[in-house]
């Protein structure tokens, strides 16, 4: 029992140091005024996208940016996508919408996708975003900057979430909330090492001399979580990377509802931990039995030392990531039951092969 106790509080103390180096170092997107000419290409994979794609193709006209094309790739929707994405496209010259091509056996959907509209890309850089997305002004003149100020060749953003259930607020959270205590963030642009990665597809900025050189998306043509190991062969090729907190700049909804939102994190939790089961389970034990332990000491000033730790921890990275700490304190409980069911549902599908997303087996 002591040794329990003893290696849950070292694993609190641990994430909670991690969490407080990237609240004090504040890993943001600054926003900046200068303005630049170069051309953006703006990359759109959709499928099944017609709930949400016009907020983002409208927000992308609104920006202050003016040196951009949109290209939207329609993956074999079944909605009405494609219609309304090609009327969108006929009164705004602009944007263009391409079908894409039957996908080959031995890619995911989304990365093909991708692969195609950067064939077709004529810009200077190449910015990816997902369809659920809002941008907001300021974001492309702020991201170029930061590219050229880092001599980035790859820049990602993690998005600002929008939850507008408690269904939404039980899960979502716990992206930030593992990203940000788990990975000093800074570390992704400082430590040449490639294993020190992290990416979100909603933003990846990339310069596109070296894209076409590389051909990212080609190079991890059949991995479900295809973010981080661009980032990954971004390093790995000596090539500097950097991932930010999008500081207010996008604005996401990435699932509506309980049900959905555990279905997506299911989907691509487990290869945050490079799909080593062993290590995942270490972690959701320390991370969740640890501290049930604790509880059942009865040991009032134990029990009040973890829960000053955890409640700090989910503050900074609530004030972060641009979400309400006091939701995140108390539904912290049933945030990590909800956890516990996103780890058993991504050890089950991933042992039994049966991960289904946008009606594709991946």
């Amino acid at each position: 029992m002591i040794i329990a106790i003893s290696v849950t509080f070292f694993f609190i103390i641990l994430r909670f140091a991690v969490t407080l180096f990237n609240f004090l170092s504040d890993p943001k997107l600054r926003r900046v005024n200068r303005f630049y000419p170069d051309l953006v290409s703006i990359l759109i994979p959709v499928r099944d996208e017609a709930a949400n794609i016009e907020t983002l193709l409208e927000s992308i006209r609104q920006q202050d940016y003016q040196n951009y094309e949109v290209l939207i790739l329609d993956d074999e929707s079944s909605d009405a996508t494609y219609r309304i994405c090609t009327d969108y496209a006929a009164i705004h010259p602009q944007f263009r919408v391409i079908k894409g091509k039957k996908l080959p056996h031995s890619w995911l959907g989304k990365n093909y996708a991708c692969h195609q509209l950067a064939e077709e890309a004529q810009g200077d850089f190449f910015l990816f975003v997902d369809a659920d997305e809002k941008l907001n002004i300021g974001l492309i003149n702020s991201a170029i900057h930061r590219m050229y100020v880092n001599k980035l060749c790859l820049l990602s953003l993690f998005a600002n979430q929008q939850m507008d259930t408690t269904g939404e607020r039980l899960v979502v959270p716990l992206m930030h909330y593992i990203l940000l205590n788990l990975l000093p963030l800074k570390l992704v642009y400082l430590v040449k090492n490639y294993n020190v990665a992290a990416a979100s597809g909603q933003f990846m900025l990339f310069d596109a001399e070296v894209y076409r050189k590389y051909h990212w998306h080609r190079l991890v043509k059949d991995k479900i979580v295809e973010d981080v190991e661009i980032m990954r062969q971004v390093k790995a090729n000596q090539c500097n990377g950097e991932a930010l907190m999008a500081n207010g700049m996008i604005s996401c909804r990435m699932y509506k509802g309980y049900r959905d939102a555990v279905n997506g994190f299911s989907k691509n939790f487990l290869a945050a931990f490079n799909y080593n089961i062993i290590w995942f389970l270490v972690y959701i034990v320390l991370i969740i039995v640890g501290p049930m332990i604790i509880i059942m000491t009865l040991n009032l000033q134990l029990i009040l030392f973890m829960a000053g730790l955890i409640s700090l921890t989910r503050v900074m990275i609530s004030l972060s990531a641009g979400q309400n700490a006091w939701y995140n304190i108390v539904l912290h409980p049933a945030q990590m039951f909800s956890l516990t069911l996103v780890a058993f549902l991504a050890i089950q599908r991933h042992l039994t092969k049966t991960i289904i997303w946008k009606g594709r087996k991946i």
